[in-house]
């Protein structure tokens, strides 16, 4: 299995970005998948950002609600995370995984918002 995250990159504060992650080696239709964030700073701290449940329930980081959302194409064998509203506390390190019998990462994506 292998999550391959793209689409971050430097924005300024108010404009949008999608994040995307590409899984290979598995089905995303029945797993729980989701993004987490890791902080400048925060080594051990990492954020769940947004999940889908493996009964496709969506869970939104309070911190996040009303700005970003979290979707998936079954096809593609691909989910995303579209932010909206960018803030400059939304910069960090942003990692996708999936979970399947374990938990699978990708390598993180890096998302820098500017003032």
């Amino acid at each position: 299995v292998q999550l391959q995250a793209s689409g971050g990159g430097l924005v300024q504060a108010g404009e949008s970005l999608r994040l995307s992650c590409a899984v290979s080696g598995i089905s995303i239709s029945r797993n729980r998948m989701g993004w987490w964030r890791q902080a400048p700073g925060k080594q051990q701290q990492r954020e769940s950002v947004a999940v889908i449940t493996s009964s496709g329930g969506i869970i939104v980081a309070d911190s996040v609600k009303g700005r970003f959302s979290i979707s998936k194409d079954d096809a593609k064998s691909t989910f995303y995370l579209q932010m909206n509203s960018v803030k400059v506390e939304d910069t960090a390190t942003y990692y996708c995984a999936l979970d399947s019998g374990g938990t699978y990462w990708g390598r993180g994506t890096q998302v820098t918002v500017s003032s």
